[in-house]
C-alpha cells in the first residue's frame, strides 16, 4: 500500500495574525509517525481545534528563528510537561535557530533548563532523520539574515511484484510471496531458491512532500522540489507590491507558481497568508502561473 502523508495547517498568517489565520506551524502525519513544523504563537491551541491534540508528538522542524515561527514553543512544551508527557522532544533547526530556542527557554526556566526531556539538533544540507517508511531531508533557502532550511518528506521507494515472473518461476499465492515483496528469498517445495531480484519490478518513487517556510528567492530550488505531489510555501505578496515583497525578503504569489511550474509540482499549496490580500487575489495570481494551486486555511487538512 502507497504511504499517505496527512497534512494539517494549524497556522497560515503571515506575521501578523488575522481572527482567521493563526501563527505558522503545520503538522505532517504519516506511517504512524507525526512532526511538527514550525510552532507560532497560538500553536498548542490549534492542536486542540483541529482533533490532533499532543499524542506522539515528539520532533519539531523549524524554519528559521523569526518569532512568529517559534514564539509558540514554550506554552507547547508547559503543557506538554502538565500532561506529565515523559517523550523525548527533538528539535531540528538551523543553529542560529536553535540559539534563539535556548535563550528563549532559559529566560523563563533557567539556562540550560526546558520544562520536557528535549535534544537540539543542528540542520545542515541533506537527510534530517529516518522514520522508516518515509525520511526527511533538508536544504538551505534565504530569508534575510536568518539560517532558513526548508523539508522534504519523502516515502521510501516501493518495487512490486510481477505477476508474470511469480507466474513462470512457479510461485505459489501464499506468505511466500509476501517475503519476497519484503525483500527476502524464499525457499520453493522442489528445491530452487527465488530471491527478491527475480520476481520484482524497478522502484516506484513514493510519495514527497516539500514544505518552504519564509523564503526571498527560488532561484536554485527547482531540483529540490522537482516532481513534488505537494509544495507547500509562502506567498506573503502580489507582484504589484514585489518592490516590498524583496525588501521584506518573501515571495509573490506568482514567483511561488512559478517554482512550481518550473519543478513539475503536482500541487501547489500556498501559506503565510498576509490580510492585505483577499484569498481570491492570491489565487487569481498564482493560478494564471501554475493552475493546481489552492491558498491554505487554518485547520485545513490535505491528504497526500
Amino acid at each position: 500500500m502507497k504511504l499517505m502523508f496527512d497534512i494539517t495547517f494549524l497556522g497560515t498568517s503571515a506575521s501578523v495574525p488575522s481572527a482567521d489565520r493563526s501563527h505558522p506551524s503545520l503538522l505532517v502525519e504519516a506511517g504512524g509517525r507525526r512532526v511538527m513544523v514550525d510552532c507560532g504563537e497560538g500553536t498548542q491551541r490549534q492542536l486542540l481545534r483541529s482533533g490532533a491534540g499532543f499524542r506522539r508528538l515528539d520532533r519539531l522542524l523549524l524554519t528559521h528563528g523569526h518569532f512568529d515561527h517559534v514564539l509558540g514553543i514554550p506554552g507547547l512544551f508547559s503543557t506538554l510537561r502538565l500532561r506529565q508527557s515523559a517523550d523525548l522532544m527533538t528539535i531540528h533547526g538551523g543553529q542560529g535557530t536553535l540559539e534563539i530556542v535556548v535563550r528563549m527557554l532559559a529566560g523563563l526556566w533557567g539556562e540550560g533548563r526546558a520544562p520536557i526531556p528535549l535534544e537540539l539538533v543542528p540542520l545542515s544540507e541533506g537527510e534530517v532523520f529516518d522514520a522508516g517508511k518515509f525520511r526527511v531531508d533538508c536544504f538551505p533557502v534565504r530569508h534575510r539574515d536568518t539560517d532558513s532550511f526548508a523539508f522534504a518528506f519523502q516515502a521510501r521507494a516501493r518495487r512490486h511484484l510481477l505477476p508474470e515472473r511469480l507466474a513462470a518461476l512457479g510461485v505459489p499465492d501464499g506468505p511466500g510471496r509476501g517475503d519476497l515483496a519484503a525483500g527476502r528469498p524464499v525457499a520453493l517445495q522442489d528445491g530452487r531458491t527465488i530471491e527478491p531480484e527475480d520476481v520484482l519490478g524497478p522502484p516506484a518513487r513514493g510519495t514527497k512532500v516539500v514544505v518552504i517556510g519564509d523564503i526571498e528567492t527560488t532561484e536554485g530550488l527547482s531540483e529540490h522540489v522537482r516532481g513534488a505531489d505537494l509544495l507547500v510555501i509562502e506567498a506573503t505578496f502580489l507582484e504589484r507590491d514585489a518592490v516590498m515583497a524583496r525588501d521584506y525578503g518573501h515571495l509573490t504569489a506568482a514567483k511561488a507558481a512559478g517554482l512550481a511550474a518550473a519543478a513539475d509540482v503536482k500541487r501547489l499549496v500556498l501559506t503565510h497568508i498576509s490580510g492585505r490580500y483577499e484569498n481570491e487575489e492570491i489565487l487569481a495570481e498564482a493560478s494564471k502561473v501554475f493552475a493546481e494551486t489552492r491558498v491554505a486555511a487554518d485547520l485545513e487538512r490535505i491528504t497526500v
